[in-house]
Order: C-alpha cells, then structure tokens, then sequence
C-alpha cells in the first residue's frame, strides 16, 4: 500500500471523527451520539451477537443479488452492444427501467414471492437483482458498442471469428468498462440492501437501524451506520483489488 495514501486517508478520517465529537459534544445516548458513545453501542450490541447475523443476512443477499445480475447483465450487454438491431429494440426498454428506483418495486416483489418463509430473502434479492443488473448492463453493452472496430477486422484478416472473436478481442477490450460497471454496481447494491431492510425484512443491517430507531438507541444506530460503512469500505477496495488483478494478468493497467 502506498504510505502517502494511506497516511492523507487517517488525516480524513481523524478530520472527520474530531469534527464529529465537537458536534455532538455533551449529547446524551438518545440524542446524535458521540464516536465514544457509539464504539460502546458497538461493543453492547456486538457481545449480543445479533450484530453478526444481520450482517451475514445482508451480505448474503447481496451477494445473490450481485452475482444474479452479473450473470445475466454482462451476456445481455454484450449481446445489446455487439448486435445494432438488437440495441434498437431492446436498449429503449432498459433505459426506461433503469432510473426507477429499486425500492419502487417491493410492493410487487412481496406480490411475486408471496408470504411463504422465504419471501423477504426473496423479495430483497429481486431488489439487488435490479439495483445491480442495470449498472452493469449499461457498462456491457457501453463498452462492446464502442469497441475499435478496426481491431475486429485486424482480427478477421487472421481468420478469427466465432467464440475465438469474443474470447481474444471483444472481450479483452471491453473488459475495462465492465469492471468499472461491477464496481458501481457492488457499491449500489450495498446501499439499497440497507434500504429494503428498512422497509421489508426482519433481519439485517436495513432493519436493525429501524429496531435500533424504535428502541431510542441511536448509539446502535450509529454503530450500525459505522459497520455499514466499513463493510462498504472493504466491498469496494475488493474489487478495486480484483480489477486491478484482473486487468494486469491481460496487460492492462487502470491509472
């Protein structure tokens, strides 16, 4: 890790929490709690090992949703991309969808899965499903469409055509865009994972925020925001990681 980015990221950070505890200064716990307040919140509700189940609920949901719509996301962006007709058909469908809000859809999702024992995992893995899957299908379907076709037909003079085309050039050049498409897509995913459990399910993060509320604890509010936070932390520097493995094993480098 590079120590001058390491060390101007704890100036941030100290920035922030000196900035934080002169706010709230003198609170009490049912007020804005302070960074004291708040890392004791943490350890009460950790020791009560709630705190962990939540967090295992909506990472596993992320996770299905994410993965869900990368597999289905990527074919069709490339497919959207690489084929014009298609594109012209299809395109103006997911753009109409796409800035609709993933939470818009709950009251259908709770229609769709119904009431049976699996319905909130269920109903919020649609929702990541869709807060995911636009992000990436744009980014697929953005990068194949301006591929240099020059490189295709360079490709074409050697007698590459078929999955050899896709697997050599198409891909390749593309690739860069849709790890950045992944990337975006992982960070909104965690941030309405938080949302629907607000409004949907009886377990993770999202809904221990809500409980925390009704109870007057905002110290567990607060430490649940900060677990957010670090769990988002840590999904997006992952994959910063793995793009950056990634694009090194093709030669390539992201500045």
């Amino acid at each position: 890790m590079n120590v001058r980015k390491f060390v101007n990221g704890c100036v941030g950070f100290a920035a922030f929490m000196g900035l934080w505890q002169l706010v709230t200064h003198g609170n009490s716990v049912g007020d804005l709690p302070s960074p004291l307040m708040t890392l004791k919140g943490l350890a009460q509700v950790s020791s009560q090992g709630v705190l962990w189940q939540n967090v295992i609920a909506s990472v596993f949901r992320v996770a299905w949703g994410f993965c869900l719509a990368a597999a289905v996301g990527i074919p069709l962006g490339i497919a959207l991309g690489w084929y014009p007709r298609l594109r012209e058909t299809i395109n103006p469908l997911v753009q109409s969808l796409r800035p609709i809000s993933p939470i818009a859809w709950l009251p259908f999702a709770v229609i769709i899965f119904g009431g049976h024992a699996l319905s909130s995992d269920l109903s919020a893995i649609f929702l990541l499903f869709l807060s995911a899957f636009f992000p990436i299908v744009t980014a697929s379907t953005s990068a194949t469409a301006s591929l240099d076709q020059k490189y295709v037909r360079s490709a074409r003079n050697f007698g590459v055509e078929g999955i050899d085309l896709f697997r050599r050039v198409i891909l390749p050049a593309a690739l860069p865009q849709i790890l950045t498409g992944l990337r975006l897509a992982l960070g909104i995913s965690w941030v309405v994972v938080v949302a629907a459990e607000m409004l949907g399910v009886d377990t993770g993060l999202g809904y221990q925020v809500m409980d925390s509320r009704n109870a007057l604890r905002m110290d567990y509010v607060a430490a649940a925001m900060v677990v957010i936070a670090i769990i988002g932390l840590l999904l997006d520097t992952a994959m910063a990681r793995a793009e950056s493995i990634v694009l090194a094993r093709r030669g390539m480098s992201r500045r």
